[in-house]
């Protein structure tokens, strides 16, 4: 598994924790103040055109950010899947844009900048800082009245390799240029309409420019690790649990699970779909294995407490998926023991068992037979824990969530 992100609260405690968050937004703070960021009128002068600092700095950092981010994560000491990623609600989102740019044009100041000038005792930075907080209690009080349209078109983590179809590194180095584009063009505007001194900018501008495209270059040749690639890496721990068999969990633990309030049972079930039609657990998720990576990013948008489940009819097609979802950096991951199979010889009636129990049936094949495709309405679907007291080894032992938990913007 990939060193990176570390897993600061497992490593300093949650006030450790906090104490590198506080740094972190004190720094950024800092850096925008140092930018000249606290300052309505610099900042209103990008919408004239006269000085670019906004996006120049704005764009710069994200860039910069990107090109490391795709290339650690190339060399294999990052892993993507742990780092935030703003969930997409398109309209909503589109909206919103309209609203803030429109404010930041009217006041002079975004959210975050009105921040920096407010600590700087500046006044309208005061004045802007409380209408963000008005506003976000106004956006508490009224959500209820527009709630379906602020959850509506959800896209999950949708990213722009995943807009255009393209190869991560692709887009990586297309942004890197068009950011460069972009930077020359604020700078022509500074020159021609801001009547500014371009020429006293700083010459290591080049040079960065240069080391960015090298870095954007590097990742793309690289390449993002593939699924395998990532199990590969881990593949000496991971398959020791699955030899010890500390991941397969009992039938009877799952349905505790199923029932335990303090956790989420979210299960897979990988089988093919007339397999699943025929009978499956009540609230199972069939995802067959072809699709299961694309499924891999709302996984990580789960609770900390969720319990992760895969099944399949005996264990065969559940383990690949439990290697698939481990090589993702899904916490939290088990297999249902015996599969499907065990699970109906648990807790499916004696007289069906008697009656429709194949003969023989090869791995990873459905062993009994039902007349119709009854689905979660069969009674074995979903069976009441206090009618079988069975005893079995606790297996599931929550982790430490390391995944994406929250985000924001400044």
């Amino acid at each position: 598994m990939a060193p990176f992100p570390l897993p600061l609260q497992s490593l300093l405690g949650q006030w450790g924790a906090y104490v590198v968050y506080m740094i972190i937004g004190f720094a950024f703070g800092y850096v925008l103040e140092i930018a000249g960021f606290g300052k309505s009128t610099k900042l209103a002068a990008q919408f004239y055109f006269k000085e670019m600092t906004v996006l120049k700095v704005m764009f710069g950092a994200i860039i910069g950010a990107m090109v490391l981010i795709f290339l650690t994560s190339a060399l294999g000491l990052l892993d993507y899947n742990l780092i935030w990623v703003n969930p997409t609600y398109l309209w909503p989102g589109i909206l919103g844009g309209l609203i803030m740019g429109f404010g930041f044009i009217l006041g002079g100041f975004c959210p975050g900048t009105s921040l920096v000038s407010a600590a700087t005792l500046k006044l309208d930075g005061i004045v802007f800082a409380l209408g963000v907080f008005f506003g976000i209690f106004l956006f508490g009080e009224t959500v209820g009245l527009y709630e379906d349209f602020w959850y509506s078109s959800y896209m999950g983590r949708f990213t722009l390799p995943e807009l255009f179809n393209a190869d991560t590194g692709v887009v990586v180095l297309a942004l890197v240029l068009i950011a460069l584009l972009a930077f020359f063009g604020a700078e022509l505007a500074e020159k021609y309409i801001g009547k500014m001194d371009t020429s006293k900018e700083p010459r290591y501008r080049f040079a960065l420019a240069g080391v960015a495209v090298l870095i954007a270059i590097a990742g793309l040749l690289i390449g993002q690790p593939t699924n395998a690639d990532k199990w590969a890496s881990i593949a000496p721990q991971e398959d020791a649990k699955l030899t010890e068999r500390a991941v397969q969990i009992h039938p009877a633990e799952l349905l505790q699970t199923m029932s335990d309030r303090r956790l989420v049972a979210y299960m897979i079930d990988v089988r093919d779909e007339s397999d699943f039609n025929e009978f499956h657990l009540i609230d199972a998720h069939h995802i067959p294995l072809d699709r299961l990576l694309d499924n891999v990013a709302e996984m990580h948008f789960q609770p900390a407490n969720t319990v992760f489940v895969v099944m399949s009819n005996d264990e065969t097609q559940a383990t690949e998926a439990w290697r698939m979802l481990r090589a993702e950096s899904v916490p939290n991951v088990y297999i249902l023991e015996g599969g499907i199979n065990n699970w109906i010889a648990t807790y499916a009636d004696a007289t069906f068992k008697a009656d429709n129990q194949r003969a023989v049936h090869v791995d990873d094949q459905l062993g009994y037979t039902f007349a119709v495709a009854l689905g979660s309405r069969d009674p074995a679907a979903n069976p009441n824990p206090d009618m079988f007291p069975i005893e079995f080894t606790p297996r599931i032992q929550l982790e430490l969530k390391r995944g994406p938990t929250s985000g924001g913007c400044g």
